[in-house]
């Protein structure tokens, strides 16, 4: 990886951990990793453009079937790959087809971009985690054996300790909080080949543990305001992501779009995005 690259359009596709949630603005918006990492590209590339495609609760053929070619169409020069840890999360997960799908994604965006970033994802720890774990690191071997094949690079969350912590995980258990996004975004940009700004592996500093009530109660919470709609959907064949595009796929015209700095004339901090109408690239 050439260090302190520049790079002119990044287009990010995946699931929820992608799309940035419970990293809530105060409008209602979430904004997450990718969002961040691409303000701080945006203020080195004057006329950067951005494409956040990803969509909650969306299955490794989803994304392919939805997002890869709204992608490829963009001819990005970074496109960031996650996605199959929903399926792994699945009572019920065919594995051979998870890693065709992600093999088939691969192959696809990686000739259609400079760099493609893909991702061990991070992993709290308890006895859910250890329930899935086999399936998330057979993933992450073939994410890893991807990488070396097509020359992309692999960002390794999984192998972050720090990233275990449940203080950077929100309520939900299954989403960082924006605290957790930052450090992702931090890791992405060290693997691009840009200077360290803070060390995304850091751990918290320690604390005193919650009391034997208090972790009761709040296991009592999640189960009642998140495990028990999410077993419901999955009864139900529902997705959180049932009806939803990525915050940059014009689902009236069927195709993505590109944003852009509100003021990209100059290198600077980002105030804010607006959408940039034109054609892909042929």
């Amino acid at each position: 990886m050439e260090m302190n690259a520049s790079y002119t359009s990044l287009v990010a596709i995946g699931d929820s951990f992608t799309e940035g949630m419970s990293d809530l603005l105060p409008d209602g918006t979430y904004r997450g990793w990718a969002d961040i990492l691409a303000a701080r590209l945006a203020t080195r590339t004057p006329g950067f453009r951005y494409a956040n495609l990803a969509v909650r609760g969306k299955l490794i053929s989803q994304i392919v079937t939805e997002q890869v070619d709204a992608a490829v169409a963009l001819q990005p020069d970074v496109v960031t790959l996650v996605g199959g840890l929903n399926d792994t999360l699945r009572p019920k997960c065919d594995m051979g087809m998870v890693t065709a799908r992600l093999e088939e994604a691969v192959e696809r965006l990686a000739p259609a971009c400079k760099t493609l970033v893909l991702m061990r994802s991070p992993g709290r720890n308890g006895p859910v985690m250890e329930r899935f774990r086999p399936r998330m690191e057979e993933l992450f071997t073939l994410v890893d054996a991807l990488a070396a094949r097509h020359d992309a690079v692999v960002v390794d969350l999984y192998g972050a300790p720090s990233l275990g912590d449940p203080r950077l995980w929100d309520f939900d258990r299954l989403h960082l909080t924006a605290e957790g996004h930052e450090r992702v975004a931090e890791a992405v940009w060290q693997a691009l080949g840009l200077p360290a700004e803070t060390d995304w592996q850091t751990p918290l500093a320690p604390t005193a543990p919650l009391r034997w009530a208090n972790r009761r109660v709040d296991d009592v919470r999640f189960a009642r305001q998140h495990l028990v709609p999410w077993i419901g959907r999955r009864l139900t064949g529902r997705s959180s992501g049932d009806g939803r595009f990525g915050a940059q796929f014009d689902g009236g015209i069927g195709r993505a779009f590109w944003i852009a700095p509100t003021d990209d004339d100059e290198p600077g901090p980002v105030t804010g995005w607006r959408r940039v109408d034109e054609p892909p690239r042929p």
